[in-house]
């Protein structure tokens, strides 16, 4: 059995708000790139694109609110096809802090809360 991913483990932050050194790994999980961040104050250890929603999913959801607990089931299913990816950052987790960065205005409905809550095993499995 592996080991648990202690839930503190796994951070969520906007792409705008400043790097900390209590990040930890900063993994930015958006597809695209956050308007008007350079690189530098981005300050990532990585950009997992390939998991982030697919255009079609990201532009039908417009972070509409009413459109949350279907953005939730297909962004799940989208990243059935991505357990490589999902194994990799649940090892980072389980190792120490990871951040997963993201550009959303909308701290509750955006990619990251599904992302860590797929990671941590909470509700329908990744």
């Amino acid at each position: 059995m592996t080991r648990p991913i202690p839930a503190a483990n796994i951070r969520l932050k906007r792409a705008y708000q400043p790097a900390s050194p209590d990040d930890g790994r900063r993994i930015l999980v958006d597809r695209l790139w956050p308007r008007g961040v350079s690189k530098q104050k981005a300050a990532l250890d990585d950009w997992m694109r390939d998991i982030a929603p697919s255009t079609e999913l990201r532009q039908w959801f417009g972070h509409d609110p009413d459109r949350w607990a279907g953005f939730q089931a297909r962004y799940r299913d989208e990243l059935r096809a991505h357990g490589a990816a999902l194994d990799h950052l649940r090892d980072l987790a389980r190792d120490g802090i990871v951040t997963l960065i993201f550009g959303a205005r909308d701290q509750a409905h955006n990619e990251a809360v599904v992302l860590r809550d797929v990671l941590l095993g909470q509700g329908n499995e990744g």
